[in-house]
Protein backbone atom coordinates (compact mmCIF):
# COMPACT_ATOMS: atom_id res chain seq x y z
CA UNK A 1 0.00 0.00 0.00
CA UNK A 2 1.18 3.51 -0.69
CA UNK A 3 2.25 5.88 2.04
CA UNK A 4 -0.91 7.99 1.70
CA UNK A 5 -3.27 4.98 1.62
CA UNK A 6 -5.22 3.93 4.67
CA UNK A 7 -6.48 0.46 5.53
CA UNK A 8 -9.44 0.38 7.92
CA UNK A 9 -10.44 -2.98 9.32
CA UNK A 10 -14.15 -3.26 10.03
CA UNK A 11 -15.10 -6.18 12.24
CA UNK A 12 -18.41 -7.56 13.43
CA UNK A 13 -21.46 -5.45 12.67
CA UNK A 14 -21.06 -2.12 10.93
CA UNK A 15 -24.17 -0.28 12.05
CA UNK A 16 -25.64 3.07 13.00
CA UNK A 17 -23.83 3.16 16.34
CA UNK A 18 -20.40 2.97 14.68
CA UNK A 19 -21.29 5.09 11.64
CA UNK A 20 -20.59 8.48 13.28
CA UNK A 21 -17.09 7.41 14.40
CA UNK A 22 -16.40 5.86 10.99
CA UNK A 23 -17.51 8.98 9.11
CA UNK A 24 -15.49 11.23 11.44
CA UNK A 25 -12.38 9.06 11.01
CA UNK A 26 -12.52 8.91 7.22
CA UNK A 27 -13.26 12.62 6.82
CA UNK A 28 -10.42 13.48 9.20
CA UNK A 29 -7.96 11.27 7.32
CA UNK A 30 -9.14 12.73 3.98
CA UNK A 31 -8.45 16.24 5.28
CA UNK A 32 -4.96 15.08 6.33
CA UNK A 33 -4.25 14.15 2.71
CA UNK A 34 -5.10 10.45 2.69
CA UNK A 35 -7.13 9.95 -0.47
CA UNK A 36 -7.16 6.18 -0.85
CA UNK A 37 -8.97 3.88 1.57
CA UNK A 38 -9.07 0.11 1.68
CA UNK A 39 -11.83 -1.13 3.95
CA UNK A 40 -10.96 -4.63 5.09
CA UNK A 41 -14.34 -6.32 5.44
CA UNK A 42 -12.95 -9.83 5.92
CA UNK A 43 -14.41 -10.03 9.44
CA UNK A 44 -17.44 -7.77 8.90
CA UNK A 45 -20.59 -9.87 9.24
CA UNK A 46 -23.11 -7.28 8.09
CA UNK A 47 -23.77 -3.63 7.44
CA UNK A 48 -27.03 -1.91 8.23
CA UNK A 49 -28.59 0.68 5.94
CA UNK A 50 -27.19 3.59 7.97
CA UNK A 51 -23.59 2.40 7.68
CA UNK A 52 -24.12 1.61 3.99
CA UNK A 53 -25.58 5.08 3.47
CA UNK A 54 -22.61 6.71 5.22
CA UNK A 55 -20.23 4.60 3.14
CA UNK A 56 -22.11 5.48 -0.07
CA UNK A 57 -22.08 9.17 0.89
CA UNK A 58 -18.32 9.09 1.33
CA UNK A 59 -17.90 7.22 -1.95
CA UNK A 60 -20.06 9.80 -3.71
CA UNK A 61 -18.26 12.72 -2.09
CA UNK A 62 -14.79 11.40 -2.91
CA UNK A 63 -15.60 10.52 -6.53
CA UNK A 64 -17.72 13.63 -7.10
CA UNK A 65 -20.53 11.30 -8.14
CA UNK A 66 -18.75 10.20 -11.30
CA UNK A 67 -19.04 6.61 -12.39
CA UNK A 68 -15.45 5.64 -12.87
CA UNK A 69 -14.00 3.12 -15.27
CA UNK A 70 -13.57 -0.07 -13.19
CA UNK A 71 -9.87 -0.03 -14.11
CA UNK A 72 -9.37 3.41 -12.54
CA UNK A 73 -8.37 3.61 -8.91
CA UNK A 74 -11.30 4.54 -6.72
CA UNK A 75 -10.84 6.36 -3.43
CA UNK A 76 -12.59 3.58 -1.48
CA UNK A 77 -11.90 -0.09 -2.07
CA UNK A 78 -13.74 -2.87 -0.29
CA UNK A 79 -11.62 -5.90 0.55
CA UNK A 80 -13.38 -9.24 0.93
CA UNK A 81 -16.99 -8.18 1.45
CA UNK A 82 -19.14 -11.22 2.15
CA UNK A 83 -21.94 -12.16 -0.24
CA UNK A 84 -24.59 -10.47 1.90
CA UNK A 85 -22.77 -7.12 1.91
CA UNK A 86 -21.95 -7.37 -1.82
CA UNK A 87 -25.62 -8.08 -2.56
CA UNK A 88 -26.76 -5.11 -0.47
CA UNK A 89 -24.38 -2.78 -2.30
CA UNK A 90 -25.69 -4.05 -5.63
CA UNK A 91 -29.38 -4.02 -4.63
CA UNK A 92 -29.17 -0.49 -3.23
CA UNK A 93 -27.48 0.73 -6.42
CA UNK A 94 -24.26 1.96 -4.79
CA UNK A 95 -21.75 -0.73 -5.81
CA UNK A 96 -20.45 1.49 -8.63
CA UNK A 97 -18.96 3.87 -6.04
CA UNK A 98 -16.43 1.27 -4.90
CA UNK A 99 -13.90 -1.17 -6.24
CA UNK A 100 -14.28 -4.60 -4.70
CA UNK A 101 -11.19 -6.69 -4.04
CA UNK A 102 -10.68 -10.25 -2.91
CA UNK A 103 -7.46 -11.41 -1.38
CA UNK A 104 -5.21 -11.32 1.60
CA UNK A 105 -5.68 -8.57 4.13
CA UNK A 106 -2.88 -6.02 4.44
CA UNK A 107 -3.17 -6.54 8.19
CA UNK A 108 -1.98 -10.13 7.73
CA UNK A 109 1.41 -8.92 6.49
CA UNK A 110 2.17 -7.04 9.70
CA UNK A 111 3.29 -3.90 7.86
CA UNK A 112 0.42 -1.69 8.97
CA UNK A 113 0.75 0.94 11.67
CA UNK A 114 -2.29 1.41 13.91
CA UNK A 115 -3.52 4.96 14.27
CA UNK A 116 -5.31 6.05 17.40
CA UNK A 117 -8.48 7.93 16.66
CA UNK A 118 -10.49 9.43 19.48
CA UNK A 119 -14.16 8.47 19.51
CA UNK A 120 -16.56 11.10 18.21
CA UNK A 121 -18.62 10.75 21.42
CA UNK A 122 -21.76 10.93 19.34
CA UNK A 123 -24.91 12.18 21.00
CA UNK A 124 -28.36 10.78 20.24
CA UNK A 125 -28.89 13.84 18.02
CA UNK A 126 -25.62 13.16 16.13
CA UNK A 127 -26.66 9.56 15.54
CA UNK A 128 -30.17 10.55 14.40
CA UNK A 129 -28.74 13.18 12.03
CA UNK A 130 -26.26 10.68 10.59
CA UNK A 131 -29.00 8.05 10.17
CA UNK A 132 -31.24 10.54 8.37
CA UNK A 133 -28.43 11.78 6.08
CA UNK A 134 -27.44 8.19 5.27
CA UNK A 135 -30.96 7.17 4.27
CA UNK A 136 -31.47 10.35 2.23
CA UNK A 137 -28.19 9.60 0.45
CA UNK A 138 -29.36 6.09 -0.44
CA UNK A 139 -32.64 7.51 -1.80
CA UNK A 140 -30.83 10.28 -3.74
CA UNK A 141 -28.36 7.87 -5.35
CA UNK A 142 -31.01 5.37 -6.39
CA UNK A 143 -34.69 6.37 -6.62
CA UNK A 144 -35.60 2.67 -6.33
CA UNK A 145 -34.58 3.00 -2.67
CA UNK A 146 -37.30 5.57 -1.92
CA UNK A 147 -40.03 3.00 -1.16
CA UNK A 148 -37.56 1.09 1.03
CA UNK A 149 -36.50 4.04 3.16
CA UNK A 150 -39.07 6.86 2.95
CA UNK A 151 -40.88 5.82 6.15
CA UNK A 152 -37.58 5.39 8.01
CA UNK A 153 -36.41 8.81 6.80
CA UNK A 154 -39.68 10.43 7.85
CA UNK A 155 -39.46 8.88 11.32
CA UNK A 156 -35.80 9.93 11.67
CA UNK A 157 -36.61 13.50 10.56
CA UNK A 158 -39.38 13.77 13.16
CA UNK A 159 -37.16 12.23 15.84
CA UNK A 160 -34.33 14.62 14.98
CA UNK A 161 -36.66 17.62 15.11
CA UNK A 162 -37.85 16.56 18.59
CA UNK A 163 -34.32 15.93 19.75
CA UNK A 164 -33.05 19.29 18.51
CA UNK A 165 -35.96 21.22 20.01
CA UNK A 166 -35.57 19.55 23.43
CA UNK A 167 -31.84 20.38 23.54
CA UNK A 168 -32.40 24.10 23.05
Amino acid sequence: MGERAVCIKIEGRANFTSSVDFKTLVNSLWQQGHHHFVLDLTDCMLMDSTFLGVLAGLGLKFTNGEKKDPCDATPIELLNPNARIADLLENLGVAHLFHTLAGRSEGDSGNLVPVEQPAANATKTDISRTCLEAHKTLMDINPANIPKFKDVAQYLAEDLKKSESSSQ
